[in-house]
């Protein structure tokens, strides 16, 4: 008994020494976050900052001084409201030809992909899992480092708004959503029309392929539930041949979807901690991990990523529209909206961003901070229902700032 005593307080003297290291070099870090958090300028640094702030959360996850954890949290506030004011600034400029700018959506494909594809060195298994977060990435980067080795990463922005429709679409199309209105209508569809927004995204590579002048064997598979994956991971063998194969993967967004409606998965992920933890389970009983361990074994290329984030919304914030206005709870879009100005990023002529116009007066305006946009009618029941949900489609860090990953078989 003795030797078992010793031995559990030496771990937990180890677990406590460990857990004051890290607080103590969150300490020393702080001011110097805090001070290039005045200086960011440019796209680079956000990106820059947002990854140091998620090293440290990351850091910080397991120890038990939640005052440091506290501290974190509200240096993550602040540089929402410093990003929101940033894409209020520059946004617009980077629909300009030849603007200073990061990779958009619309982009990823053409500068990321395809020359991936050009290389002919190797079959590639391009997944974009869906609602996928920087944080979520950490969470299960390391089992997939077990098959792959990371040969690039870049971070790109979603385009806004960050909702599948408009960012995913533009992923597949290589098109601005104004384009895709323009070139493709049978495939495009705004936000009041009926029906689903993203069912011709395999049409959309199609067309896209083509224009790169990529004449490539290639299949697109989306995968919406756990049947329809563990389908396809049995029949993976038969993909070899392929130049490309495409895998949408849908869990993250049922699971951000599902925290709304189901009591019992608010429980499981009330907060980002926990959010990533339900994340790296559902990824280690996955069908998906099944693919990626077979794609190793077959000598694929892989590139994970993913079309927005999705930030936890704390705060509400008054709207009124018409019975046309969009339903999503960090942007809206129709006529006569009445908002809270310093609340969004409002955006009168929608051609600017590259976005449709559904009629000459609609605009869109886009949420800040963790705040989610609640009609006047209703207001209290609204407010409680999405209180602390997880929402996409307004600006944040966490939403516009996502993973683009090449990795390697090892």
């Amino acid at each position: 008994p003795n030797q078992i005593l010793l031995s559990l307080k030496k771990n937990l003297d180890h677990s406590r020494l460990i857990s004051e290291k890290t607080a103590w070099g969150y300490q020393k870090e702080f001011r110097k976050i805090a001070m290039d958090m005045a200086m960011v300028r440019t796209y680079e640094d956000w990106v820059e900052l947002y990854k140091k702030l998620l090293f440290w959360e990351l850091e910080l996850e397991n120890i038990e001084d939640q005052s440091m954890v506290e501290i974190l949290e509200s240096q993550k506030i602040e540089a929402n409201v410093q990003f929101g004011k940033f894409i209020e600034r520059n946004y617009e400029d980077w629909f300009q030809p030849k603007a200073d700018k990061p990779i958009l959506s619309h982009e990823i494909f053409g500068e990321l992909v395809a020359p991936e594809i050009r290389k002919k060195d190797k079959p590639i298994l391009f997944i974009v899992i869906d609602n996928l977060r920087y944080d979520q990435w950490k969470a299960f980067e390391s089992v997939v480092n077990n098959h792959y080795k990371l040969e690039k990463e870049v971070s790109y922005f979603s385009i806004l708004p960050t909702a599948t429709q408009y960012a995913r679409n533009a992923i597949f199309s290589g098109l601005t959503p104004l384009d895709m209105e323009k070139k493709f209508p049978q495939y495009w569809k705004n936000d009041p029309d009926e029906g689903g927004k993203n069912l011709y995204e395999g049409e959309f590579l199609t067309e896209q392929l083509k224009r790169l002048g990529l004449n490539i064997k290639q299949e697109y598979y989306k995968i919406t539930n756990f049947a329809s994956g563990k389908k396809l991971a049995d029949n993976f063998k038969s993909l070899k041949n392929n130049d490309l194969t495409t895998i949408v993967y849908n869990f993250v967004d049922m699971l951000s979807h599902a925290k709304t409606e189901m009591d019992v998965v608010k429980e499981l992920a009330s907060n980002d901690k926990a959010y990533r933890s339900l994340t790296a389970s559902w990824f280690k009983n996955s069908p998906l991990l099944d693919m990626i361990q077979q794609a190793q074994q077959l000598g694929f290329k892989l590139i994970i990523t993913t079309d927005h984030g999705t930030i936890n919304c704390k705060n509400p914030s008054k709207v009124i529209g018409d019975k046309n206005t969009s339903l999503n709870l960090r942007y809206k879009t129709g006529r006569s909206l009445t908002y809270e100005d310093k609340d969004v990023y409002a955006v009168k002529d929608p051609k600017k961003i590259g976005l449709p116009a559904l009629n000459m007066s609609s605009s869109f305006i886009f949420a800040k901070n963790d705040l989610f946009l609640a009609y006047v009618n209703n207001y209290n029941h609204y407010v409680s229902y999405y209180r602390n949900t997880y929402q996409h489609g307004g600006i944040s860090l966490e939403e516009m700032v996502i993973p683009f990953l090449v990795l390697e078989p090892r």
